[in-house]
């Protein structure tokens, strides 16, 4: 039989409560209520020689008549039909005596049964209310506790999971990366076919590294390989394993690969491994470091892998170089995918993908849009096609148009226009120093085409010269670095040829020629006076080329010479 919950029984034991009160207060003699002058027993007992007196009411402590005709007390002529008398100190057999004679009703009233139900249950039931909830809950905290162990929220992995009931992602999603769809299709065939390795021996990689520039695609390549294989896909960012409490980040590793190894074959997917995997030894605690103590139960977790268990773990990085080595040896993350920044026919592709939704005009030529946006990644054209949409919703027009798509490169390359930052005299400047950029860069041989020119200020900019490369390049020689930076000096040196005189406006100028030169002589070699060498000024972002520390291995005077 089905127990009667607690908490109900609390709410029907409220409800008989409140309904006693109710009825206590309704109920009595209707015919006694009403106001009522208390008088001395003398008057009372006059009254009723007089036979004015219908009924009598005894209590304890007192005695209240209804008068058969009202009567007047005191000098303030207060008239009463009832009044009320106190019980004289000893019995008075004379006046039950009169009150007979004179036919007068007499009753009697005590506390009864419900009076002392009531006052017991008033002082009672509130205590046992407290009781009742507090046993109510340790009893359900316990059952929590049993059913889903200590410390819940803690060292449950906050896990995304994405099953049949989601949308799928196919590789027809991800455009262009013909190379990284080839590496993970062994991936998908495994899950699918897992026999066909089994039998002739061979063993896919447990890991997958996918290494690459921001906005790269890396997590949609991911998906991309869940919905392929048709797996449960779990998704989780590698700052979820990190707390303030030692032993969490790993109490949540070992959840989220149990949860892998339930619904397998299935794919694990973590975002920014860096956060957990950077090189063991950097952290102040030691071995006792909560992100040491993680990274080490992911090493084991993926060593304790079995053939039969067919789950995948896929993870993303833009930092491969701060990596422990740990995770990329055979056995873990064996294998490395590089997602490099999508090259022009990519782009036309990625471009191709992302206006499916818009409507676009006959005039829009893709590979025009494509050849314009070099060193964009997928995510910024994403963006450039989301603001050409927007430029076309601020104006009347039903599509997207060429222009909209020239207006939207033209924010995203070069900033938002803002034409009323200057005066006719900085504009002028800005005139003759944006010149200096385009008469250099036509001059020199091999540069970059010119491809649009403004003195009207965008962004932090109060003139912006933009250079379109012909194609995209992966490398470039020291003739070509040389043409850049002359092109750089080009617009202060027009201002001291016009004006004998320079400004602030060469700021960004100088900061990228003296960016280029740095790396030209401490990372390229190609400084005559020092030679073919590579001066480590500190820590580099791989992909970015930001610079994240200030260690450097030489000595002052070569600094000087740099």
């Amino acid at each position: 039989m089905e127990r009667f919950p607690l908490h109900r029984a609390v709410l029907v034991v409220m409800g008989l409560f409140i309904l006693m009160m109710l009825f206590e207060s309704f109920s009595g003699p209707a015919e006694m209520t009403g106001p009522t002058v208390t008088v001395p027993y003398s008057t009372f007992k006059a009254e009723a020689r007089r036979g004015n007196i219908r009924r009598v009411l005894i209590s304890e402590g007192e005695i209240t008549a209804e008068l058969i005709s009202s009567i007047t007390i005191g000098k303030t002529q207060t008239e009463a039909a009832r009044i009320r008398s106190g019980m004289p100190p000893l019995d008075d057999p004379e006046l039950l005596k009169l009150l007979e004679e004179n036919g007068t009703e007499i009753s009697a009233s005590s506390e009864d049964d419900s009076s002392v139900f009531l006052s017991i249950l008033i002082n009672i039931l509130p205590i046992g209310l407290l009781i009742g909830f507090f046993i109510w809950s340790s009893k359900r905290a316990s059952a929590r506790q049993q059913q889903m162990g200590p410390f819940d929220s803690f060292g449950k992995a906050k896990v995304k999971e994405f099953d049949e009931s989601m949308p799928k992602t196919s590789f027809d999603d991800v455009a262009g990366m013909a190379a990284q769809k080839r590496e993970l299709e062994e991936v998908v065939d495994f899950l699918k076919n897992p026999e066909k390795y089994e039998r002739i021996g061979g063993r896919v990689p447990r890991g997958i590294l996918l290494m690459g520039p921001p906005g790269t695609g890396k997590t949609l390549l991911a998906r991309a390989v869940a919905g392929e294989a048709e797996t449960p896909f779990l998704s989780i960012s590698a700052s979820e394993f990190i707390e303030m409490f030692v032993g969490v980040g790993a109490s949540r590793v070992r959840d989220l690969f149990a949860k892998a190894r339930e619904k397998a074959p299935s794919i694990i997917f973590i975002d920014e491994i860096d956060a957990v995997g950077r090189s063991r030894g950097a952290g102040l605690g030691g071995g006792h470091d909560e992100r040491e103590q993680t990274l080490n139960q992911l090493l084991g977790e993926m060593d304790g892998f079995e053939g039969h268990e067919r789950v995948i773990v896929i993870a993303a990085t833009n930092r491969p170089d701060v990596l422990d080595s740990a995770l990329m040896r055979p056995g873990r993350f064996d294998r490395q995918v590089m997602v490099d920044m999508p090259v022009m026919e990519d782009r036309v592709a990625i471009l191709g993908v992302h206006t499916r939704k818009i409507p676009v005009a006959d005039d829009v030529d893709l590979r025009i849009i494509a050849r314009g946006t070099p060193g964009m990644s997928g995510a910024d054209l994403e963006n450039l096609c989301n603001e050409a949409a927007l430029f076309a919703a601020r104006g009347t027009g039903d599509v997207v148009t060429m222009k909209n798509f020239d207006d939207a490169k033209d924010k995203v390359l070069m900033g938002v226009e803002r034409p009323n930052l200057s005066d006719d005299d900085e504009k002028k400047i800005t005139a003759y120093h944006e010149s200096g950029h385009t008469l250099v860069a036509r001059l020199i041989k091999g540069m970059d085409p010119v491809h649009k020119v403004t003195i009207l200020p965008r962004g932090f900019a109060l003139g912006v010269t933009q250079m379109i490369p012909e194609k995209d390049r992966t490398s470039a020689n020291k003739t070509y670095l040389m043409g850049k930076l002359a092109v750089f000096m080009a617009g202060r040196s027009a201002e001291q040829v016009v004006y004998n005189d320079t400004s602030t406006g060469a700021g960004n100028d100088l900061k990228q020629c003296t960016d280029l030169a740095e790396k030209m002589v401490c990372q390229w070699g190609m400084s005559e006076k020092l030679g073919p060498l590579s001066f480590n000024r500190g820590e580099e972002h791989p992909f970015l080329g930001l610079k994240l520390a200030t260690e450097k291995t030489f000595s002052e005077k070569t600094a000087w010479i740099i």
